[in-house]
């Protein structure tokens, strides 16, 4: 097992390393963001352990910038913030677990082994879809923008998993007809416009929300992370 560690306090780092080391595990060390997101993306690891606080790049954009890229790689964040709050942007931003300073190393050790198992079992990723701060499980049934759960007609769930599965990639409208409408007959290209409205409705969980579905002028509609 390859894990990447990603923490400007290189005493802590080393100390986390040898630790891993000792269990058997391959490790690699960055000391701020950059370095971190660049080896991240490279794909030759396992697993990432990410400090939230790094020079150059913060850990929250880099799991953004990850979990944009595709990269199907768990991350544990690591942090001296210990507020809800914070704990939600941390996991909302694309991290899968989250562990406030200071910690056990036994704590640490065993929240990787649970995450690696998610990851192995599926439960990562073949039963949740992400995109951006949108998260849909599928084995719930349900859709989250962040931690909250966003209620959907039986039509406007399979609307939203299929720009989920193709999260920041152009859809037409005809597309989107022939996936969603496949076996209906007289179904007019605007139904499309009329369930992206309901989609973005029930999206907006305040006025000032971010609408995560693009119109393409001209072509169909892109989710975006």
């Amino acid at each position: 097992m390859r894990v990447l560690i990603v923490e400007d306090d290189r005493e802590l780092a080393q100390l986390i390393a040898r630790v891993l080391q000792r269990e058997g595990m391959e490790t690699a060390l960055a000391h701020d963001g950059a370095t971190g997101l660049e080896l991240a993306l490279s794909g030759t690891f396992d697993l990432a352990i990410v400090d939230w606080m790094l020079p150059l790049r913060d850990g929250r954009s880099l799991c953004l910038a990850v979990r944009r890229a595709g990269v199907r790689l768990p991350i544990l964040m690591l942090t001296a913030r210990g507020q809800v709050e914070d704990r939600v942007a941390g996991l909302d931003s694309g991290a899968d677990d989250y562990l406030v300073k200071p910690f056990a190393m036994a704590e640490l050790l065993a929240r990787m082994r649970a995450l690696t198992r998610r990851y192995n079992s599926g439960d990562l990723g073949g039963q949740v879809l992400r995109c951006g701060e949108l998260t849909m499980n599928l084995a719930e049934h349900r859709l989250y923008r962040g931690e909250r759960v966003i209620e959907l007609t039986p039509t406007e769930w399979e609307l939203m998993e299929y720009l989920m599965r193709n999260c920041n990639q152009v859809l037409s409208r005809e597309q989107i007809l022939n996936r969603i409408w496949a076996h209906e007959r007289d179904v007019q290209p605007k139904m499309v416009d009329i369930y992206i409205s309901y989609l973005r409705r029930k999206l907006q969980l305040h006025p000032d929300s971010r609408d995560p579905i693009e119109t393409v002028r001209g072509v169909g509609y892109r989710l975006t992370p």
